[in-house]
Protein backbone atom coordinates (compact mmCIF):
# COMPACT_ATOMS: atom_id res chain seq x y z
CA UNK A 1 0.00 0.00 0.00
CA UNK A 2 1.30 3.35 -0.86
CA UNK A 3 0.25 6.03 2.04
CA UNK A 4 -0.89 9.44 1.20
CA UNK A 5 1.82 12.21 0.86
CA UNK A 6 1.12 14.43 3.71
CA UNK A 7 1.64 11.46 5.93
CA UNK A 8 5.19 10.64 4.55
CA UNK A 9 6.08 14.48 4.57
CA UNK A 10 6.54 13.93 8.77
CA UNK A 11 9.34 11.06 8.02
CA UNK A 12 12.50 13.98 8.26
CA UNK A 13 15.71 13.12 10.07
CA UNK A 14 14.30 14.52 13.45
CA UNK A 15 11.03 12.44 13.32
CA UNK A 16 10.21 9.01 13.15
CA UNK A 17 6.44 8.53 11.30
CA UNK A 18 4.04 5.78 12.57
CA UNK A 19 0.92 5.57 10.76
CA UNK A 20 -1.67 3.23 11.75
CA UNK A 21 -4.21 2.58 9.04
CA UNK A 22 -7.56 1.48 10.37
CA UNK A 23 -8.22 -0.90 7.83
CA UNK A 24 -11.11 -3.11 9.13
CA UNK A 25 -13.79 -1.28 11.68
CA UNK A 26 -16.26 -3.93 13.10
CA UNK A 27 -18.87 -3.70 15.94
CA UNK A 28 -16.80 -5.49 18.57
CA UNK A 29 -12.77 -4.14 17.67
CA UNK A 30 -10.82 -2.46 14.78
CA UNK A 31 -7.61 -3.71 13.62
CA UNK A 32 -5.18 -1.87 11.20
CA UNK A 33 -1.78 -1.75 9.28
CA UNK A 34 1.20 -0.30 11.33
CA UNK A 35 3.74 1.57 9.59
CA UNK A 36 7.08 3.07 10.42
CA UNK A 37 8.37 5.77 8.13
CA UNK A 38 6.58 4.36 5.24
CA UNK A 39 7.17 0.64 5.67
CA UNK A 40 4.73 -1.83 6.88
CA UNK A 41 5.99 -3.07 10.51
CA UNK A 42 3.07 -5.16 11.71
CA UNK A 43 -1.21 -5.23 12.13
CA UNK A 44 -3.07 -4.14 15.17
CA UNK A 45 -6.37 -4.48 17.15
CA UNK A 46 -7.66 -1.67 18.69
CA UNK A 47 -11.26 -1.74 20.27
CA UNK A 48 -14.69 -0.07 18.10
CA UNK A 49 -14.01 2.43 16.11
CA UNK A 50 -16.83 5.27 16.73
CA UNK A 51 -16.03 7.69 14.25
CA UNK A 52 -14.16 9.99 16.94
CA UNK A 53 -11.80 12.38 16.01
CA UNK A 54 -8.41 14.40 17.42
CA UNK A 55 -10.66 17.60 16.37
CA UNK A 56 -13.75 17.54 18.02
CA UNK A 57 -14.89 18.97 21.23
CA UNK A 58 -13.97 17.18 24.31
CA UNK A 59 -17.92 17.28 25.04
CA UNK A 60 -18.65 15.57 21.54
CA UNK A 61 -15.75 12.59 22.37
CA UNK A 62 -17.03 12.27 25.83
CA UNK A 63 -20.77 11.96 24.21
CA UNK A 64 -19.80 9.43 21.98
CA UNK A 65 -17.15 7.39 24.00
CA UNK A 66 -17.72 3.97 25.87
CA UNK A 67 -15.13 3.52 28.32
CA UNK A 68 -12.76 0.58 28.03
CA UNK A 69 -14.68 -0.26 24.47
CA UNK A 70 -13.14 2.45 22.19
CA UNK A 71 -10.71 3.42 20.03
CA UNK A 72 -8.84 6.28 19.93
CA UNK A 73 -9.77 9.64 18.27
CA UNK A 74 -8.15 9.58 14.72
CA UNK A 75 -5.39 12.15 14.78
CA UNK A 76 -2.05 12.65 15.39
CA UNK A 77 -0.05 11.91 18.67
CA UNK A 78 3.33 11.90 20.03
CA UNK A 79 4.58 8.72 21.87
CA UNK A 80 7.02 8.91 24.83
CA UNK A 81 9.12 5.89 26.33
CA UNK A 82 9.51 8.05 29.27
CA UNK A 83 6.66 7.06 31.53
CA UNK A 84 6.08 3.92 33.95
CA UNK A 85 3.28 1.88 33.54
CA UNK A 86 1.30 1.21 36.56
CA UNK A 87 -0.51 -1.00 35.23
CA UNK A 88 1.93 -3.38 33.01
CA UNK A 89 5.05 -2.18 34.79
CA UNK A 90 5.58 -4.75 37.13
CA UNK A 91 4.08 -8.17 34.74
CA UNK A 92 7.34 -10.52 33.82
CA UNK A 93 6.77 -9.67 30.29
CA UNK A 94 7.94 -5.84 30.65
CA UNK A 95 10.94 -6.67 32.25
CA UNK A 96 13.01 -5.96 29.13
CA UNK A 97 11.75 -1.86 28.84
CA UNK A 98 11.64 -1.87 33.29
CA UNK A 99 7.65 -1.26 32.64
CA UNK A 100 8.32 2.05 30.47
CA UNK A 101 5.70 1.19 27.51
CA UNK A 102 5.11 3.40 24.81
CA UNK A 103 2.81 6.29 25.59
CA UNK A 104 0.85 7.96 23.68
CA UNK A 105 0.29 11.99 24.65
CA UNK A 106 -2.56 14.48 24.84
CA UNK A 107 -5.12 12.34 23.37
CA UNK A 108 -8.58 14.06 23.76
CA UNK A 109 -10.66 12.38 26.57
CA UNK A 110 -8.11 9.51 27.20
CA UNK A 111 -5.62 8.97 29.98
CA UNK A 112 -2.79 6.37 30.13
CA UNK A 113 -3.07 5.55 26.05
CA UNK A 114 -0.25 2.77 25.67
CA UNK A 115 0.76 0.82 23.08
CA UNK A 116 1.16 -2.71 24.69
CA UNK A 117 1.06 -6.82 24.51
CA UNK A 118 -2.24 -8.10 24.13
CA UNK A 119 -4.59 -10.53 21.94
CA UNK A 120 -7.91 -9.64 21.80
CA UNK A 121 -10.40 -6.98 22.23
CA UNK A 122 -11.17 -7.74 25.67
CA UNK A 123 -7.24 -6.81 26.15
CA UNK A 124 -6.92 -3.37 24.51
CA UNK A 125 -9.12 -1.12 27.04
CA UNK A 126 -8.51 2.16 24.33
CA UNK A 127 -4.81 1.25 23.72
CA UNK A 128 -3.39 -0.44 21.00
CA UNK A 129 -1.97 -4.22 20.69
CA UNK A 130 0.44 -4.97 18.22
CA UNK A 131 0.69 -8.73 16.46
CA UNK A 132 -0.24 -10.31 13.45
CA UNK A 133 -3.92 -10.47 12.44
CA UNK A 134 -3.77 -14.56 11.72
CA UNK A 135 -6.89 -15.01 13.56
CA UNK A 136 -10.02 -12.99 12.83
CA UNK A 137 -10.50 -10.56 15.51
CA UNK A 138 -6.84 -10.96 17.42
CA UNK A 139 -3.80 -10.51 16.63
CA UNK A 140 -0.92 -12.87 17.55
CA UNK A 141 2.51 -12.66 18.29
CA UNK A 142 1.68 -10.12 20.05
CA UNK A 143 4.98 -10.33 22.84
CA UNK A 144 7.40 -10.91 19.44
CA UNK A 145 5.96 -7.88 18.13
CA UNK A 146 6.17 -5.76 20.99
CA UNK A 147 9.65 -6.15 21.56
CA UNK A 148 10.15 -5.63 17.66
CA UNK A 149 8.49 -2.67 18.03
CA UNK A 150 9.82 -1.05 21.32
CA UNK A 151 13.64 -1.93 19.78
CA UNK A 152 12.59 0.68 17.04
CA UNK A 153 11.38 3.20 19.61
CA UNK A 154 13.73 2.96 21.63
CA UNK A 155 16.53 3.18 19.06
CA UNK A 156 14.67 6.67 17.78
CA UNK A 157 14.46 7.80 21.10
CA UNK A 158 18.06 7.10 21.54
CA UNK A 159 19.30 9.65 18.76
CA UNK A 160 17.16 11.90 19.64
CA UNK A 161 14.00 11.46 17.29
CA UNK A 162 10.44 12.60 17.87
CA UNK A 163 8.51 9.36 17.56
CA UNK A 164 4.80 10.62 15.44
CA UNK A 165 1.76 8.14 15.35
CA UNK A 166 -0.76 9.32 12.56
CA UNK A 167 -3.60 7.19 12.98
CA UNK A 168 -5.84 7.20 9.72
Amino acid sequence: MHLPEFILTFAKINYMNLVLNRKYKLPKYSIGKLYINGKYFCDTLEDTDRGLTAGMSLATINSLKKKGITAIPLGTYEITLNVYSPKFGARSQYAFCKGYLPRLLKVPGYEGVLIHIGNRPEDTEGCILVGKNTIKGMVTSSTDTFKRLYKELETATAKGEQIILTII
